[in-house]
């Protein structure tokens, strides 16, 4: 496919995923899990697309978030036919299926390391493109108590959110 067309499936997939996503989200669903665009095609098009002003950024803890513009939307409304069909079928069926997944593993961050006493510590974190909303740093005792937290943080971390917020800041 041409260079026209790798950018409009690029903005095409912003679009379908209406949330801001990192190189490497881009590059585990473009790339990985697909082959809607090569590794190369993407490094090369994704500043140019922010370049242009059809996508930009924002960072947050070093790493950069990216998503559609106004006149990004507009660019693909005008030339959204010249992406094939069945390749837009594949992206909207994928990002249907995985949004949430993507959307949980760029906004959970965790981390874990051994402490010279033996014990661990997890660096829990829920962010969005622009900050860090809760950061929670956890000593817990062996390594196995570590490995169950950082399992359990990507499908935990809103509900403990939730909870600290309401026990925090609403008083209950």
């Amino acid at each position: 496919m041409d260079t026209t067309v790798n950018k409009l499936i690029l903005l095409y997939i912003f679009e379908q995923l209406d949330i801001a996503a990192t190189s490497d989200t881009l590059n585990d669903m473009c790339c990985s899990q697909n082959s809607w665009l090569s590794y190369m095609t993407l490094a090369e098009i994704l500043p140019e697309l922010v370049e242009s002003g059809f996508l930009t950024y924002s960072e947050t803890t070093g790493t950069r978030y990216y998503k559609i513009t106004q006149d990004g939307r507009n660019c693909l409304g005008f030339f959204y036919s010249m992406i094939p069909s069945s390749v837009r079928n594949d992206i909207s069926t994928f990002i249907r299926e995985n949004r949430q997944s993507y959307k949980r593993s760029q906004e959970y961050f965790k981390d874990y390391k051994k402490n010279k006493d033996g014990s661990y510590t997890l660096l829990l974190k829920i962010s969005d493109p622009t900050e860090v909303k809760l950061e929670i740093k956890l000593k817990v005792e062996n390594h196995t108590e570590a490995i169950n937290a950082f399992n359990k943080w990507g499908n935990s971390a809103s509900k403990v959110y939730a909870e600290l917020y309401k026990i925090l800041i609403e008083g209950e």
